[in-house]
């Protein structure tokens, strides 16, 4: 697993967008109280039942392979978009 640059702050917009999908999609209406890691496993979970990301082996499920997934697919989309324009 091949860390981010600036892996931390790509999470953070992760998981914004993460969670702005998943209540957008009505699928789920977090807590203010809710930890990042709840937050992070919960979008996780969400975007591979979605189909929009591959899914990682259970055993390796874990906070530290979950941000840097959603970091990774973040960054992904990302730079999608800036093919686009």
């Amino acid at each position: 697993m091949k860390k981010l640059k600036n892996e931390a702050e790509i999470f953070k917009a992760a998981l914004l967008a993460g969670v702005q999908y998943a209540e957008g999609r009505g699928a789920v209406q977090f807590e203010p109280t809710d930890s990042a890691s709840v937050k992070a496993l919960y979008v996780y979970r969400l975007l591979v039942h979605d189909k929009i990301i591959a899914p990682m082996p259970e055993e390796q499920v874990s906070d530290k392979a979950i941000r840097h997934r959603l970091a990774s697919w973040h960054a992904h989309g990302l730079a999608k978009q800036q093919q686009g324009n």
